[in-house]
C-alpha cells in the first residue's frame, strides 16, 4: 500500500520529535569557523545545536567549557578573557560527536556595515568606479592576519537563528577580497588597527547597498525611542519581503551574528535616508534613528555601550544633478547637522567627515575609501584604544559678535586652525538680522575664525558647507576638515 505524501511527512515529524537527536547533529553557529579571530580581554560567547539535554564541551587556548543542550537543543558556553595572540589556535566542541575549527587567531574583532559606501569594494563593483590605486592596493593586500567574514544579502520576516548565506572566514588576500568584494572601507580601517596595534584583526561585513537604517534596527532599539517605538510593532509577510522594511535585514543579517564578542561596531549609511519622497520630512528623525539602531544592537550584544564609528555621507548632487533626488541642495547639509547630533548625543560613538574626499560631485559612491577606512581608524585609536592621535576635525561650539565680525570658537583644534590649501577660507556665509545668507571672509585669528562680509555691518548667524556641493578647506593642523555648522541651530 502506498502510504499518502502528507502522512509520510507527518510521521517523520512524529518520529524526529520522539527520539533525541544524535550527537552527529552538533552544530555551532555560522559565524565559528576555521580561520577566524575571537576577540581578546572580552568574554567570548560560544553558541550552537546538539540533542536536547546533551553535554556539551567547549576547548580553547588551554580553557574547558562545559554546558548541557537545552530542550530545543540550544546550547551556550562563556571562554574566559582571552589573550592576543598570533599562534594559530583550534577551538575544539565536544558532544558525543566532535567538531574541531583550526587556524585560529585572538585580537581585535570590528563589524561593519551599512549601505554601498560601506559595501563598495576595492576593485570592480557594477555601476561604480574602483577605488582609487585599485590594482596596487589589492596586490599589496596580503595579510594573513586579518581575517575577513562577509554576511551575504538575505531577508526575514523574523530573527533567524543562524545566517543561511554567507562567506566563511579566510585569511585576507588580494584574492580574498576580490573574489568576496569585501568592504575598502572596513579592509583599510582593519590594516591599520592591525598595523598600529600589532594584533591579528577579524572584520565582519554586513553592508547592502541602497538600503534604509530601519530595515538594519532590532524591535527592542525602536521600543527605546519614543518617536520611532511604533515601527517595533511592524509586521512583515512571510511571502514577499521588501528590503525597506523596518527590521528585515536585521532579521536575518545582524541578529544570528549577536553574540560574537567584538571590539565595535563600524557604520556607513544615510544616504537613503536623505532621497525617497521625505514628504513627511522624515529624515529629520535620524538621530532618533541612529540612537535605535545602536541602542538595539548595543542591547542584543549584551556587551554594554560597544564603540560605534559612523562615516558622514559625501557632497553629492541630490539636488543639482539630472534627477531632482531632495527638496532643496540645502537638504544635505541638514542631514549632516542630524549626523553630528547622533554623535554627540549618544556615547561611544564617533563621526568621520567626508567633505574632501569627494573627486566627482556626481559620484554617490566616493573613490577613496583609505581616506575613510583611515579616519575611522584614528577614532578607534584615540578613543577605544587610547592613543593619542587627533582623531576628528574642528567642531565649532560657540560664537560672539564683535562689531563687523562674527567670531567662531571650535573644539579639536590641535595644532592649530588652518586652510588645507593654503588658500583664504572657503563655504563660510553670513547673515543679518533679515536672514538673507552672502558668501562671506573668513580669517583665522589664533583659535579663532573672524567672518565678515561687505554689506552686513551687524552681523547675526554664520553658516558653514551649507550646500550639498561644498568642498571647504578648513582644517585643523593634523588634515582632518571641520564639520558643517550653522549658528541659527543650537548645538547641544
Amino acid at each position: 500500500m502506498q502510504i499518502p505524501r502528507a502522512h509520510l511527512a507527518l510521521a517523520v515529524a512524529v518520529l524526529t520529535a520522539a527520539f533525541p537527536v544524535h550527537a552527529a547533529d552538533l552544530k555551532l553557529a555560522a559565524i565559528f569557523g576555521d580561520n577566524m579571530v575571537l576577540q581578546q580581554n572580552l568574554p567570548v560567547p560560544v553558541w550552537g545545536w546538539s540533542a536536547p539535554g546533551a553535554e556539551v564541551t567547549v576547548s580553547f587556548g588551554g580553557q574547558a567549557k562545559s554546558t548541557k543542550a537545552g530542550a530545543n537543543g540550544k546550547w551556550l558556553v562563556k571562554l574566559g578573557k582571552l589573550k592576543a595572540s598570533f599562534e594559530p589556535q583550534s577551538l575544539v566542541v565536544k558532544s558525543g560527536d566532535t567538531k574541531i575549527f583550526t587556524n585560529i587567531l585572538v585580537g581585535e574583532v570590528w563589524l561593519a556595515s551599512g549601505q554601498s559606501n560601506m559595501e563598495k569594494p576595492i576593485g570592480n563593483q557594477p555601476g561604480q568606479k574602483p577605488t582609487f590605486n585599485a590594482e596596487a592596493e589589492l596586490a599589496a593586500a596580503n595579510y594573513p592576519n586579518i581575517r575577513i567574514f562577509k554576511v551575504e544579502k538575505i531577508l526575514s520576516a523574523t530573527p533567524l537563528a543562524d545566517l543561511e548565506k554567507f562567506d566563511g572566514w579566510q585569511a585576507c588576500s588580494s584574492n580574498a577580497l576580490d573574489r568576496t568584494h569585501f568592504s575598502a572601507a572596513a579592509y583599510f580601517f582593519g590594516r591599520e588597527i592591525h598595523t598600529n596595534l600589532n594584533v591579528p584583526v577579524g572584520l565582519i561585513e554586513s553592508s547592502w547597498g541602497g538600503t534604509r537604517i530601519e530595515p538594519w534596527t532590532p524591535p527592542v532599539g525602536f521600543e527605546a525611542v519614543p518617536s520611532l517605538a511604533a515601527l517595533a510593532q511592524t509586521k512583515l509577510s512571510t511571502n514577499k519581503i521588501s528590503n525597506t522594511r523596518p527590521m528585515a535585514i536585521y532579521n536575518a543579517m545582524i541578529a544570528p551574528l549577536a553574540g560574537f564578542a567584538l571590539r565595535g561596531a563600524l557604520w556607513y549609511q544615510g544616504e537613503s535616508n536623505l532621497m525617497g519622497t521625505n514628504a513627511d520630512n522624515n529624515y529629520r528623525l535620524y538621530p532618533d534613528m541612529m540612537a535605535a539602531l545602536v541602542g538595539g544592537w548595543r542591547q542584543i550584544w549584551g556587551e554594554g555601550n560597544f564603540p560605534f564609528y559612523f562615516v558622514q555621507i559625501a557632497p553629492f548632487k541630490y539636488y543639482g544633478g539630472k534627477v531632482h533626488r531632495v527638496n532643496s541642495p540645502e537638504m544635505l547639509p541638514e542631514f549632516w547637522t542630524l549626523q553630528s547630533q547622533a554623535a554627540r548625543h549618544i556615547k561611544h560613538t564617533g563621526m568621520v567627515v567626508t567633505t574632501d574626499l569627494v573627486n566627482n560631485l556626481d559620484d554617490i559612491h566616493p573613490r577613496d575609501k583609505a581616506s575613510v577606512g583611515h579616519r575611522l581608524a584614528l577614532l578607534a585609536l584615540n578613543e577605544t584604544y587610547g592613543r593619542e592621535v587627533v582623531s576628528s576635525g574642528p567642531v565649532f561650539r560657540k560664537y560672539k559678535i564683535s562689531g563687523d565680525k562674527a567670531v567662531l570658537k571650535f573644539e579639536h583644534a590641535q595644532g592649530g586652525l588652518k586652510s588645507k590649501d593654503g588658500q583664504p577660507l572657503t563655504w563660510f556665509m553670513l547673515a543679518g538680522a533679515d536672514g538673507k545668507f552672502v558668501s562671506a571672509d573668513a580669517k583665522i585669528v589664533g583659535d579663532t575664525v573672524e567672518v565678515s562680509a561687505a554689506g552686513i555691518a551687524k552681523p547675526a548667524t554664520v553658516r558653514f558647507a551649507w550646500d550639498e556641493s561644498a568642498q571647504p578647506n578648513f582644517c585643523n593642523e593634523a588634515g582632518l576638515p571641520a564639520e558643517p555648522f550653522r549658528t541659527d541651530e543650537p548645538v547641544n
